[in-house]
């Protein structure tokens, strides 16, 4: 029997590539609930208390008054987490003064290993606005739901752990409600700019 064309090959590759694209679109349709009339922006986002790197707490009031830069990851984060905050760091630093007047969070994912200590050490190698926020498990699970944040346990093959989770950048305005997500993926000034425009 003839073996199949070619030809065939590339087409599944393209039909695959494509395929990943629509999961994609259709995650973040999810996340800015485009697919559900009821769950629009303005339900993402809710009532949360939570601990920052100094032992202070932080709840969705601290939101109000300044516009809100939200990201959520983990200490151990190989590389996504550390490249969104030194990116979130750079659009700090390009805002000059204005920084003090934006709130910027990295709350964990991974409140066991993120103590508010593992956090104060973990940021002290990004802007000093950046605060770190973690909790108890219940209230981390709380905030992840609020936000539509996916975040998973992964084992991995020495017995440790790691976490696969949402990496969006979430703009809240000065009433802390949800804008959109804020585009890091581009030069530090632009996006300084940007961000101003909600001070």
């Amino acid at each position: 029997m003839a073996a199949a064309p070619r030809s065939t090959r590339p087409l599944v590759i393209v039909a695959a590539f494509a395929g990943s694209l629509v999961v994609g679109l259709v995650v973040v349709l999810w996340l800015l609930g485009g697919l559900n009339k009821v769950a629009a922006p303005s339900s993402i986002g809710g009532p949360f208390q939570l601990t920052d790197q100094n032992g202070q707490t932080v709840t969705e009031q601290s939101l109000k008054g300044k516009p809100t830069l939200i990201f959520f990851g983990f200490t151990h984060c190989p590389d996504v987490c550390p490249t969104s905050l030194f990116e979130i760091s750079q659009v700090l630093q390009a805002m000059g003064k204005d920084a003090d007047r934006v709130n910027a969070y990295f709350i964990s994912v991974d409140p066991e290993r993120d103590t508010p200590a593992a956090m104060k050490d973990y940021l002290s190698s990004f802007d000093p606005h950046l605060k770190g926020l973690t909790g108890s498990r219940e209230a981390t699970d709380k905030i992840e739901k609020s936000y539509r944040v996916y975040a998973k346990k992964v084992e991995t093959k020495d017995g440790d752990y790691t976490m696969d989770h949402t990496a969006l950048i979430y703009l809240m305005d000065k009433n802390g409600n949800f804008v959109a997500p804020f585009n890091l993926k581009r030069k530090p000034d632009e996006a300084a700019a940007d961000l101003k425009r909600y001070l």
